[in-house]
């Protein structure tokens, strides 16, 4: 029989029906994919000990007799129970399977074998629910096979109800008997330098170890397989870009004229990150720059004088932001910013889906021409129907908001258009080398002088339900002071949902609650959902409405749903100090900049992440008006959902809520639509523990594609990249 490859399709290991299942269940489609799914953990099968000093709760293997077998029917539920008795001649114990009478064709009375499972106790009968067994025929065998295998750790795989893990753990067996030579994706060197095993052993060792000592040998060694591979694609997508022509971009008279005309001094750090811009622009190829920075830090202008240098031969940028609201309001900063000298003469212009046709013509009208050189729009850039003169710089603002497909749609209506993407939610170091690797990074943690500072309390209703008024009375005490405050909702209307894992602002423009904040993970023991949301837009505004304190109050609603125009009003009105109290989701969560806004009150706090928490608060104490911001929760002391709230108060550093974030939440929710290709499927490789891996797969694999970009001389490692990332992946990668 043909040895197999990593390569292989899998419905040739398998047969064409197990390899469907399999397809259907995790995605699986090679041998390689089959083999990558881990498992999760390893029980022990425990001492040979007699049935009748079996310890409740510990797992244990025996060899017994089955004695008798009987099939009935479950009285709370519908569904069978196959029950089949064991002995060893002294004790008894029963066998429980759920829903698999299939089992009693080899369960049948006088086979042995040996049983190995976790104890368990039913109406005083010591029972082994679905335990793991082998049957022989010959009981000699059995109880030699039994000794020999009593400390062999068993392998449990993530599965499915439609797979369980007995049924990986045989398939997985009867394709490693098949396998061939396995490649070698690390450099000789480096694996024997870190001590590592050969690929062919790590597989073998970390699915069908002989001890327990064999795993973390195999697990580490797979981890570097994983980073170095991950790394090696990043970085090679680097270079991919860096050959790319792009026309050079020199900086002029535009760009002094506004620096010139600026009545505040840059930052430090808005001066190290622009100069990092201002030589990626000079290049003959495109810049791919991340800048991530602190709400509040001058992102914005950043990118402002990134398109001045643009702007100056000709080229157009398009800035594209996620919210009708959000691009209005870089418009409008972006044209005060310019002044009345520059803004006439770069016309910036606004191009979103929700425009009146006349409107967006005539927008349309300015891009194609190039008479616009500055472009500010939300998803209706991405219309075929929107075309440019000369499309030289793309800005992202928020990017994980848009899709790889998206940005890429925006790219290709330029001829390799240097890209710049902002982020205000700060990224841990290991996650931006795992996700953001093709990119370079700049930051900006330097916040510019005069702001007032931020205070951040929560507010506990699980200990002190009084509070919940006092909220409401502190909101007044700001307004009587002449200043504004938000109150932010996880939801628009909280009748309406019929579930705590409904809460969003059921609008694709705003961004929901966090998920990880609101759905638990049954499988690691996490805290179940809390209760259905109270608190939307709806009930806030009918609440205020009755309060005999707002009744002079200007208390306005904003949230995704609102049609573009009233929106744009609205926050115009809240911007001129028209509205004292705005009742919002969280589509106020990025970019809104209103200074006189001191307050901001989020209600069932928990319901949001670390960095959504810090995102909103970050819109309140942007000018010489302290901020206020009250963290209002029903979430009790030690959950986990409290434990985010209390972070989020006891400090202002996004830097350290990140890293905050990372272990409280672990990467799977931190990565979650960063990802994209090759990058949205880790598996053994975690970013929370993994870090100082990372780096020395990132170094390594630097220096190996410096010496062999192409991976000529090194093609176990070209064929692991290849296979790591499909044509689809790849492409997605160089889209991103």
């Amino acid at each position: 029989m043909t040895p197999l490859t990593l390569d292989s399709r899998l419905s040739a290991a398998v047969g064409e029906k197990t390899a469907k299942t399999l397809d259907r269940a995790f995605g699986m489609k090679t041998v390689a994919d089959l083999l990558q799914h881990y498992p999760r953990r390893y029980a022990r099968r425990g001492e040979l000990t007699p049935i009748m000093a079996l310890p409740v709760g510990e797992s244990v293997t025996i060899v017994a007799e089955v004695r008798q077998v009987r099939e009935r029917r479950m009285r709370q539920r519908s569904g069978q129970i196959l029950e089949v008795v064991i002995s060893d001649g002294v004790g008894e114990i029963t066998l429980t399977f759920f829903n698999q009478a299939w089992r009693a064709k080899d369960l049948v009375p006088g086979r042995r074998g040996i049983f190995a499972g976790k104890v368990g106790q039913y109406r005083d009968t010591l029972q082994l629910a679905h335990p793991d067994y082998q049957l022989f025929d010959d009981a000699a065998l059995a109880i030699q096979t039994a000794q020999a295998n009593a400390n062999l750790p068993i392998a449990i795989y993530p599965a499915t109800a439609a797979v369980s893990s007995w049924k990986i753990a045989t398939v997985v067996e009867l394709v490693l008997d098949r396998l061939g030579p396995v490649s070698e994706p690390l450099p000789a060197e480096f694996r024997e330098r870190l001590l590592l095993l050969d690929a062919r052993t790590a597989l073998e060792r970390i699915h069908r170890p002989q001890n327990f000592d064999e795993i973390d040998a195999a697990r580490q060694t797979l981890r570097m397989h994983e980073a170095f591979v991950l790394q090696s694609a990043l970085l090679q997508q680097r270079a991919f870009v860096r050959s790319w022509g792009a026309t050079p971009r020199e900086p002029g008279a535009l760009r002094e004229a506004f620096d010139a005309a600026l009545p505040f001094d840059l930052t430090a750090d808005q001066i190290e990150v622009g100069a990092e811009i201002d030589g990626d622009l000079r290049r003959a190829h495109p810049m791919n720059r991340l800048v991530q920075g602190e709400v509040g830090s001058g992102k914005t202008l950043v990118a402002l004088r990134a398109m001045l240098q643009v702007a100056e031969s000709g080229g157009q940028a398009a800035l594209i932001a996620p919210t009708e609201v959000l691009a209005g309001q870089h418009l409008r900063s972006i044209t005060r910013m310019l002044g009345p000298t520059l803004a006439p003469e770069l016309m910036p212009t606004l191009l979103t889906g929700q425009m009146t046709t006349t409107e967006r013509r005539k927008a349309a009208l300015r891009v194609a021409s190039g008479q616009a050189r500055i472009v500010v729009g939300t998803h209706a850039l991405l219309s075929a129907s929107t075309t440019f003169a000369d499309l030289a710089l793309v800005v992202v603002d928020e990017q994980h908001r848009f899709g790889v497909a998206q940005r890429e749609a925006l790219r290709a209506k330029g001829q390799a258009p240097h890209t710049l993407v902002l982020t205000a939610t700060p990224i841990p170091r290991t996650v931006a080398m795992t996700v953001f690797g093709d990119l370079d990074v700049s930051t900006i943690r330097t916040m510019p002088a005069g702001r007032a500072g931020i205070s951040t309390h929560v507010a506990p209703l699980a200990e002190h339900p009084s509070w919940f008024a006092r909220v409401w009375d502190r909101v007044v005490e700001e307004v009587a002071a002449g200043r504004q405050a938000f109150v932010v909702c996880a939801a628009i209307d909280a009748d309406a949902l019929s579930g705590a894992d409904e809460v969003t602002d059921e609008d694709e423009p705003d961004a929901p609650a966090d998920p990880s904040a609101i759905v638990g993970d049954a499988a690691t023991g996490a805290e179940a959902p809390p209760a259905k949301t109270r608190w939307g837009v709806a009930q806030v505004i009918d609440l205020l409405s009755r309060h005999p304190s707002y009744a002079t109050l200007r208390v306005e609603p904003l949230h995704g749903k609102m049609p573009a125009d009233e929106k744009d009003a609205v926050m115009q009105a809240f911007a001129r100090g028209d509205i004292d109290v705005l009742v919002a989701t969280t589509v106020i969560e990025v970019g809104v900049d209103v200074p006189n806004a001191s307050t901001m009150v989020i209600l069932e706090a928990d319901r949001f992440g670390v960095s959504q928490l810090h995102q909103l608060r970050g819109r309140v104490g942007r000018g010489g008006v302290p901020g206020l911001c009250l963290l209002v929760t029903e979430a009790t002391v030690g959950s986990s959902s409290r434990s985010r709230v209390e972070a989020v108060a006891s400090t202002l550093d996004g830097f350290h809520l990140a890293e905050v974030d990372l272990e409280l939440r672990g990467e799977g929710d931190v990565l979650g639509d960063l990802q994209s290709g090759a990058r949205s499927s880790l598996r053994l490789l975690r970013v929370v523990t993994d870090a100082e891996l990372i780096l020395v797969a990132r170094q390594a694999a630097e220096e190996l594609l410096n010496e062999d970009p192409a991976l000529v001389r090194h093609p176990g490692l070209a064929e692991a990249v290849d296979r790591r990332m499909s044509a689809e992946q790849r492409a997605a990668l160089g889209r991103s």
